[in-house]
């Protein structure tokens, strides 16, 4: 599976970060150690949501999506809880 997923920082609530991932336990584990230069001045890191694709081209595309805009509009009313 490939899953599209969105993380809040804890220590910045207003921070969140769009990735994608074949493995998304260790995708959490690697931003919670520092080991993305994107996210790892705002550690730890949670999981917000998900969504799991088993085309891989589906989840580029729908990564790249929730990166425009109009994406991130739809994530903020769709897919975010509430701070």
């Amino acid at each position: 599976m490939h899953y599209v997923y969105l993380i809040r920082s804890e220590s910045n609530p207003d921070q969140l970060y769009t990735g994608l991932t074949d493995n998304l336990r260790q995708r959490l584990t690697e931003h919670n150690a520092g080991k993305s230069i994107h996210t790892a001045k705002h550690r730890p890191w949670t999981l917000e949501t998900y969504l799991a694709f088993s085309n891989a081209q589906q989840a580029r595309d729908f990564e790249s999506y929730l990166k425009t805009a109009s994406g991130i509009a739809f994530a903020r009313k769709r897919l975010r809880s509430p701070v």
